[in-house]
């Protein structure tokens, strides 16, 4: 009976959330207010990245776009979609948006600070659009297909470590974002480029053996061929709604989560 109540407790307090969540892309910064279940309560606002773009000036941006959802819906947490390698809310890289001067950058902290302090949580954007299409079974692998290619993998669930695959060589030495990018696509035409993507979703089901694909990003409508069985497209949508996945128990591993089984001794150690 305790239990049945503090369900429901925790289910009124979910319910009054309202999660900001930017969705950051080499091209465009997506952002729009959502539920705790990923449903849309603003409307989606967007301008284009700028280019070169330096971090403070991204936060300066951000900052710009999001601050009438802020003043208007009163969001009470923050969620980030990175395209690059995030840790601990800071960014290690940022292979289509900036230079090395990035690594370690603070961008989700230094942002939630310019909107009222909000708490924030940051993961990279292929993982976040993989939140709003995964089913929760099995090995889901998602693969989006935007300025860059963006990779993430799920277990029952439950995101993985990150993996960044867009750096990794799959043809004559060119890497996943030199192959299957949106400048690949441009320079190779739509034709050879979905060769290519086809070609790639090849390779990841030999890699992963996931048991289900979901294919995002801007340039996903760009596909010709038929996809196999096993996967299928993701809402351009997903970006920003797979914010909410983010403070949902479990969903993003902790150390914290099972502290007694990550050391060399505890509860399953000797």
């Amino acid at each position: 009976m305790a239990k049945t109540k503090e369900a429901r407790q925790r289910k009124a307090a979910s319910s009054g959330e309202r999660i900001l969540a930017i969705d950051i892309g080499g091209t465009g910064l997506k952002a729009a207010v959502i539920d705790a279940g990923g449903e849309m309560k603003s409307e989606r606002v967007r301008v284009a990245t700028p280019h070169p773009c330096k971090a403070e000036q991204l936060v300066d941006t951000l900052a710009t776009l999001v601050q009438p959802l802020v003043d208007t819906h009163h969001p009470t947490r923050m969620s980030i979609g990175f395209p690059g390698v995030v840790r601990d809310n800071r960014v290690l890289t940022a292979p289509n948006i900036g230079d090395p001067s990035w690594r370690g950058f603070p961008l989700a902290d230094q942002l939630a600070a310019r909107v009222g302090g909000l708490p924030v949580r940051m993961i990279n954007d292929a993982e976040m659009q993989g939140f709003a299409a995964i089913e929760g079974h099995g090995l889901e692998f998602v693969l989006t297909l935007g300025t860059g290619a963006g990779t993430a993998l799920f277990r029952d669930g439950e995101l993985m470590p990150h993996l960044e695959l867009a750096h990794h060589p799959v043809s004559k030495g060119r890497t996943y974002d030199e192959y299957i990018g949106n400048a690949a696509r441009e320079k190779a035409g739509n034709k050879r480029w979905n060769r290519r993507v086809e070609k790639v979703i090849g390779i990841l089901a030999s890699l992963v053996n996931y048991d289900k694909l979901w294919i995002g990003g801007g340039n996903a409508e760009r596909l010709a061929f038929e996809l196999p069985p096993d996967a299928a497209i993701v809402s351009n949508a997903a970006g920003i709604e797979g914010g909410a996945k983010l403070w949902h128990p479990q969903s993003v591993r902790e150390t914290r989560q099972l502290p007694q089984a990550n050391g060399k001794t505890g509860a399953s150690g000797k």
